[in-house]
C-alpha cells in the first residue's frame, strides 16, 4: 500500500522535513490557504516528489477529520508533520490557544487513530515553551491529558489567567510537548512514534514577522547573546526531523528536542537571565 506523509502547514520548516523523508512516498500537503499549499507543492513536485494538496483549518475538528479521510484514501498514513501555527505578533491570545494548543491536540488525536505501524509524527513547538516558568505536576497532567474538546475550558487558560499573546503562545507550546509525551503512549500501542521539535529563531516568514514586530529588538538580542550567535535555518530543523522520523530514531518517542542555538541556556543561566 502507498505510504502517505501528511504535512500540515506549507511553510519552509514543514517543506524542509518532508524533503528528507518522502522520497518514493505520497505527500499530502495541507494548509489553511490552499494556494499556499499549491505553491509549495509545485516546488516539491519539480524536485521529484509526488504531492497532493488540500485545505485544512486545524482549529476545526470537522476540517482535521476531513484531512484524515483524504489522507487514508491515498494510502496508509506513515508520517505526520504538524508545522502549522500562529505567532504572538500574528494573533490574539484566544486565537493562539485555539490554533496552537487545541489544534495540535486535534491533529494528534485524529491522526493517532490511523497512524500506521512503523509510522512517526513530528509537532513543531517552540523554544518559547521552555521559557515559561515550571508548571505544577497537576498542571502538566492537565495540559497533557485533558480531553481535546475540554482543553479550552480549563480554568488555567481563561482570559484572566493568560496575560497576553506571548503568554498564550508559551503555554501552548509547553502544552504541545506535554501532549506529545502523553500521545506517545497511545501512538505506541499502534507501533508508531511521535515527538516534538522546539526550534528557536529560524529564518522563516513567521520569524521575519516577529523580527519586524514589537518584539524585534528582543529577538535580535537573543541572537546576539546565544552561543551560536546566529539564527537557524529550516534545513537544520529538517535534519533533526529526518532523524526523528527515520530508522535511526526508532528508539525516540515522547521526546522534545530543543534546538535554539543556546538561547534558552542564555535565558536561564546567561546574559538573558534576569539580574
Amino acid at each position: 500500500m502507498t505510504q502517505v506523509i501528511v504535512v500540515i502547514g506549507a511553510g519552509s520548516i514543514g517543506q524542509a522535513i518532508v524533503r528528507r523523508v518522502s522520497a518514493g512516498k505520497q505527500v499530502l500537503l495541507a494548509d489553511i490557504h490552499r494556494e499556499s499549499a499549491e505553491v509549495a507543492a509545485k516546488t516539491l513536485s519539480d524536485a521529484g516528489f509526488t504531492v497532493a494538496t488540500t485545505a485544512v483549518d486545524v482549529s476545526s475538528r470537522a476540517s482535521v477529520h476531513a484531512l484524515v479521510e483524504t489522507a487514508t484514501r491515498l494510502g496508509e498514513v506513515f508520517g505526520v508533520i504538524h508545522a502549522a501555527g500562529v505567532s504572538p505578533s500574528q494573533a490574539s491570545p484566544e486565537t493562539i490557544l485555539k490554533v496552537d494548543l487545541y489544534g495540535t491536540a486535534l491533529v494528534l488525536e485524529e491522526f493517532g487513530n490511523v497512524i500506521a505501524r512503523g509510522g512517526a509524527g513530528i509537532v513543531i513547538a517552540s523554544q518559547s515553551g521552555h521559557r515559561l516558568p515550571p508548571l505544577t505536576a497537576e498542571q502538566n497532567a492537565i495540559l497533557a491529558t485533558t480531553p481535546t474538546e475540554e482543553l479550552l475550558s480549563l480554568p488555567m487558560l481563561q482570559p484572566d489567567m493568560i496575560g497576553d499573546s506571548l503568554h498564550a503562545y508559551q503555554i501552548s507550546k509547553r502544552g504541545n510537548s506535554l501532549r506529545v509525551m502523553a500521545e506517545a503512549v497511545r501512538w505506541g500501542k499502534r507501533g508508531a512514534r511521535v515527538n516534538t521539535i522546539s526550534p528557536g529563531i529560524i529564518i522563516t516568514p513567521l520569524a521575519n514577522d516577529e523580527l519586524k514586530g514589537p518584539r524585534g529588538p528582543g529577538y535580535r538580542r537573543m541572537i546576539e547573546v546565544s552561543a551560536a550567535g546566529r539564527a537557524g535555518t529550516p534545513d537544520e530543523v529538517g535534519t533533526v526531523g529526518a532523524l526523528l522520523m527515520g530508522p535511526e530514531g526508532a528508539f525516540i518517542t515522547g521526546s522534545d528536542f530543543l534546538m535554539d542555538g543556546g538561547v534558552t541556556a542564555a535565558y536561564w543561566f546567561g546574559d538573558l537571565a534576569a539580574k
